[in-house]
């Protein structure tokens, strides 16, 4: 015992379903039965006795009344007396309807009983009624009956019973004193310390007004030891504000955080963008270089058209070329000379055929390159022209 009370609770399952449905998809019967078949309220105008005892409404008021052993030790009563639209335990007894509740709450002779059997149970437990708002107090012998109440437990389904039932006709108000005093009596007092699973579990979730439901959670929550076991909720309110205080100063921060990312973001595609536009670059300066060599494999072919259209349209020049050749072929054998030699022929065919060969491209060609025409003395020439430029001075030669 000294364990399972030191051990943190559990929240029942069962407990929740039940009293969710009690308060929001409560069975209802819509088959209306017939007005012979209405056993509970005929029940309490004492014109049928309950069943299988066989004992009518007064007697149970006037003679089981502070028989506590039979009210104690006979389990079939007590749903004639709150009757529910549910089934319980004794099938003899009949759901209610919501016909046969609207009947009920116009009945003032049934009325008075039932609030006569509210009475009776409730001394039985110990507790007294002491105005037609609900509220209760200690009965004259509240110490024995709460010492039987915290021992006997098979008695907190009977308030449980009794609390729905209240709901049902028409007494929902009485419901929250009730539950309140029990909570004050097992936490504060600690008269029935046993009760207090049963009253946070069932006891508090009867009331179907929420507002209602949170007063007494939030009172159980401040008594409630240890604090640190308190799992029926509602959160406590401190750390409520707590969390919202440190959620307003911490939102600006996260936006910020947030924005900053936002813009982090695509500074990344930025960077790839200029990853690859300098990649870009390298590809258009391969591509002039691509194209530079394109034009001088060009204009060496036009250099060579150049000669084919002298040697056929001028016998003259062609000789003269062959002349200055042969005057100039003593010169190669000279090192010294041979390279302003070969120079001269170039700019002199450039030259002489501005009418077939542009000027200005024979000009960059000669500005831009500023090559030696021995491809022996520049082998860059031979990787940028692709060797082109050594087999037309060759025929040159």
């Amino acid at each position: 015992d000294g364990t399972e009370l030191t051990a943190k609770p559990k929240r029942s399952f069962y407990a929740a379903r039940d009293l969710y449905k009690y308060r929001h998809q409560y069975p209802n019967f819509k088959d209306l039965r017939y007005q012979n078949d209405l056993c509970n309220l005929r029940f309490y105008k004492n014109k049928i006795p309950f069943k299988p005892d066989g004992v009518y409404i007064e007697e149970v008021l006037n003679k089981w009344k502070g028989d506590y052993e039979k009210l104690e030790h006979n389990h079939t009563y007590i749903q004639w007396l709150f009757p529910l639209r549910e089934q319980g335990l004794n099938f003899y007894a009949k759901e209610l309807t919501t016909y046969e509740i609207e009947e009920f709450k116009k009945t003032k002779e049934a009325i008075r009983r039932f609030l006569l059997a509210y009475k009776m149970m409730l001394e039985f437990f110990g507790i007294k009624l002491i105005d037609k708002t609900g509220n209760v107090a200690r009965a004259a012998n509240w110490q024995e009956r709460f010492q039987h109440l915290n021992e006997s437990q098979h008695n907190y389904l009977r308030i449980t019973r009794i609390l729905k039932s209240l709901g049902e006709l028409g007494y929902e108000s009485f419901k929250s004193p009730l539950v309140k005093f029990i909570l004050h009596e097992a936490l504060v007092e600690d008269t029935i310390p046993n009760i207090k699973q049963s009253a946070l579990e069932y006891f508090v979730y009867t009331i179907r007004d929420r507002r209602e439901r949170r007063k007494l959670l939030r009172f159980a929550q401040q008594h409630y030891t240890p604090s640190e076991h308190f799992i029926w909720g509602p959160p406590r309110k401190q750390k409520l504000e707590g969390s919202k205080a440190s959620k307003k100063p911490a939102s600006p921060i996260s936006l910020h955080s947030s924005y900053v990312s936002k813009h982090k973001k695509p500074k990344e595609p930025k960077n790839v963008l200029a990853g690859g536009s300098s990649a870009g670059k390298t590809a258009e300066e391969k591509k002039v270089e691509l194209s530079k060599t394109r034009e001088e494999n060009e204009q060496d072919e036009k250099e060579m058209n150049c000669d084919a259209v002298r040697q056929n349209n001028s016998d003259a020049d062609s000789g003269q070329l062959s002349r200055s050749e042969e005057t100039h072929n003593p010169s190669d054998r000279k090192e010294d000379a041979s390279q302003s030699k070969k120079d001269e022929k170039l700019t002199d065919c450039c030259e002489s055929h501005l009418g077939t060969v542009d000027k200005d491209l024979c000009n960059t060609e000669n500005s831009a390159n500023n090559l030696p025409a021995d491809p022996q003395d520049n082998p860059d020439r031979d990787v940028l022209s692709g060797g082109t430029a050594t087999k037309t001075k060759d025929e040159l030669k």
